[in-house]
């Protein structure tokens, strides 16, 4: 697969304002961090430099050096609203970085680290071009692909990856997510499906789909539980919703973010309906994509669920460390027949209960799940991580992905400070 590269802009050189500023990002923790995404808020980042308000570039340099940086306009009025970056630091470092303002920005080639896509079939067999927002049709039905060799979509709905792993959520009634096990840092995923004669379910030199994804959540998806008829019930996302809206927020090169609402879903034939909101987010470097999901009005005594596959690892086992839960499984369960680690992380605040699905005759079936209590006004945030012995070698022992994700609960717990 060829590299992907994007110009972005950079304030460097002429068109600097004289006015620079220095920032102090802090490791709080003991372990070293490798690619930390740092995130400068434009409203703080005007606190410290007035002169932002007239010059729309930043520009970031340590030791004179430019920093690759990433703007991202969250709220779609046109203008960014959070700068990103990402950063190497040692335990408990303290490293100072110099900002300016500048009217000018300058051009540098960046590898893309991040992408997020949406893709609709044309009618030559081709797929278009990238859409920044989509809405599903009313309750729509997986694709039978003994009837087309294509799906409406490019591998079923949204995909989003970064250099070590990717993903995809079917946009249909089944809601679930997959796993693209990636063996290259390349963003892979506008050629992957593309081409009905090469299946993505067969190894190929980039990778291919490893997760086995049936009646469950997959990777990470949603679901609601509720008392039904004086039986707990759980009720994935995508079915019985009015409007099912995917929108681009950001793509690249460090930082790539999607949005699903789901408009007055009707979760119950009796209850008020809801709007429910995911944002997704995945970053250069990490193993794991990060969702926060918002609820406009909370059903009541419900418990917001995410879990994982059981059909191969029957064992799940738990971890909380530092106000971080979670649960994770190990073994040979990817498509491959080979090692493949599955976790998933939340603060402990949110953690209601674990749980264990088994039965194959329900809406969500075979799936290991964390139950999370929604709150009014905050979203729940958790993380979703994989590591595949295919990716590196660090996770074809349990140990390994142990290692891995015992060490992302402490940055979960413990973020980079910017002050």
């Amino acid at each position: 697969m060829k590299g992907f590269f994007l110009t972005i802009a950079l304030a460097v050189g002429a068109g600097v304002f004289a006015q620079t500023k220095t920032i102090t990002i802090v490791n709080p923790s003991s372990i070293e961090r490798k690619d930390e995404l740092v995130v400068l808020k434009k409203a703080w980042l005007k606190r410290k430099l007035p002169a932002l308000s007239d010059h729309p570039y930043l520009m970031v340099t340590d030791k004179k050096v430019p920093q690759l940086v990433q703007f991202d306009d969250l709220d779609g009025d046109g203008a960014w609203d959070e700068a990103v970056l990402l950063l190497n630091l040692a335990p408990k470092q303290k490293r100072i970085l110099s900002i300016a303002a500048s009217d000018r920005p300058a051009a540098i080639k960046a590898v893309v680290r991040s992408y997020v896509r949406q893709k609709h079939l044309l009618p030559d067999g081709g797929f278009g071009a990238n859409v920044l927002t989509d809405t599903m049709p009313y309750d729509n039905l997986p694709t039978d692909f003994s009837k087309q060799k294509l799906p409406p979509y490019l591998t079923e709905g949204p995909a989003w990856e970064n250099d070590k792993v990717g993903f995809r959520k079917y946009f249909d009634i089944r809601n679930a997510n997959d796993i693209w096990g990636k063996r290259v840092p390349d963003m892979v995923l506008d050629d992957v499906g593309a081409n009905p004669g090469t299946s993505y379910h067969n190894l190929s030199a980039w990778g291919m789909d490893i997760l086995k994804v049936g009646g469950s959540l997959g990777a990470g998806a949603l679901a609601l539980k509720l008392r039904v008829n004086e039986k707990d019930t759980l009720i994935r996302f995508g079915r019985n919703v009015e409007q099912l809206i995917y929108k681009q927020v950001a793509s690249g090169p460090i930082r790539s973010i999607f949005e699903l609402v789901y408009r007055n879903w009707r979760y119950l034939p009796d209850a008020p309906p809801v709007t429910v909101t995911e944002q997704i987010s995945i970053w250069g470097g990490q193993y794991f994509f990060e969702n926060k999901v918002w609820f406009s009005n909370l059903p009541e005594k419900a418990s917001l669920v995410t879990g994982t596959i059981d059909f191969y690892s029957k064992q799940d086992h738990k971890l909380n460390r530092s106000g971080i839960a979670g649960l994770y499984t190990y073994g040979r369960q990817s498509e491959n027949k080979d090692q493949l680690g599955l976790g998933i992380l939340t603060p402990a605040k949110n953690l209601q209960a674990f749980d264990h699905v088994a039965i194959s005759n329900t809406d969500v079936t075979n799936v290991f799940t964390l139950n999370m209590k929604p709150a009014p006004g905050r979203p729940v945030v958790y993380r979703y991580y994989v590591g595949w012995e295919m990716t590196d070698r660090v996770f074809a022992t349990q140990q390994g992905f142990e290692k891995m994700l015992s060490a992302g609960a402490e940055k979960f717990a413990k973020p980079v400070v910017v002050r």
